[in-house]
């Protein structure tokens, strides 16, 4: 009942909802996943009982390519919500974008129009290319800026249509929110949709069902909540609070084989504590907290060894 209806996700990353307004920068930023190793750090954790002590610690890798801005978007508020009253793009576009958008080729509107808004937003676009998965098509989505509106848009004159990196936006023992589409497993039962258990061998009808439905067939029909097969995975879910260990170098982490399914490092990473939704080579969105934690602390621990 956590998560309802369990339904396909419309698109392979996912769409943010909820933009925090912080300092005068980006408020999100996007990499790719490459899998998962584990580290030893120093316990920091203020009512930790290994508090000052070598612990191991599993970490998610994520590729972190610059995003490139492609265009300014102006809100305002109304009474049914945020309305886009005018978007302002840049003509200094990588032509890979051209498989995902139609790309402007002239720009008649400029910043200095636009004084009387609400919200500002930043679209950006991944550059995959400069990975190693084998993909070009870049990803588009839209981002906050935070800050005064007027300190806003002169981030916005400064940098539209350049790049900025993981550093500009996010540092090291930060709180982070990770939204992300889960790994698809089409369409399943029961028993692994659900974890409905399954009944004795010499049970009529079915083994993997839901069983008696008693209550919920009482009212001339079976209710839509009644463990039935379907979609499992490929969902969009957000987990809340995950602490950036580290933002890296390309060449710190160099298996001799690469990374599994994956391959090498070309750009900067970051290592995220925990696990992450998804597969590798899925894009994942990070933003910052909505509800950070008083219990974790905001500087991140000393890293003693990382598996390579």
């Amino acid at each position: 009942m956590q998560f309802w209806h369990r339904k396909r996700a419309k698109r392979i990353y996912a769409r943010v909802r909820a933009h925090l307004n912080g300092e005068a920068k980006p408020g999100a930023f996007a990499g790719y996943k490459v899998g998962m190793t584990h580290l030893i750090v120093i316990d920091n954790r203020g009512k930790s009982d290994t508090k000052g002590e070598e612990i191991f610690c599993p970490a998610t890798i994520i590729e972190c390519p610059p995003l490139k801005s492609v265009s300014l978007r102006f809100y305002k508020k109304t009474t049914s919500g945020l309305h886009l009253i005018s978007e302002v793009s840049t003509p200094n576009v990588d032509k890979e974008l051209g498989r995902k958008i139609s790309i402007p080729k002239k720009t008649s509107k400029k910043i200095e129009d636009f004084t009387d808004f609400d919200e500002l937003r930043i679209q950006v676009y991944t550059q995959p290319k400069l990975t190693g998965i084998g993909k070009k098509k870049p990803e588009v989505f839209e981002m906050t800026l935070g800050g005064k509106k007027e300190d806003a848009l002169k981030w916005a004159r400064e940098n539209l249509g350049k790049e900025f990196t993981i550093k500009d936006v996010f540092k090291e023992g930060q709180q982070l929110d990770i939204h992300a589409i889960t790994k698809g497993q089409g369409f399943q039962g029961p028993v692994k949709r659900f974890g409905v258990a399954l009944r004795r061998h010499k049970s009529e009808k079915t083994k993997r069902g839901p069983g008696s439905l008693g209550p919920w067939r009482g009212q001339l029909h079976v209710m839509p909540r009644v463990a039935h097969a379907g979609q499992t995975g490929f969902h969009q879910r957000t987990e809340y609070n995950k602490v950036l260990l580290k933002i890296g170098e390309k060449d710190e982490l160099k298996p001799t084989a690469g990374f599994h399914k994956y391959g090498f490092l070309k750009n900067n990473y970051i290592l995220i504590r925990g696990s992450v939704a998804g597969p590798k080579k899925r894009l994942i969105i990070l933003t910052q907290a909505q509800r950070p934690s008083h219990l974790i602390p905001t500087e991140a621990p000393a890293i003693r060894y990382i598996q390579k």
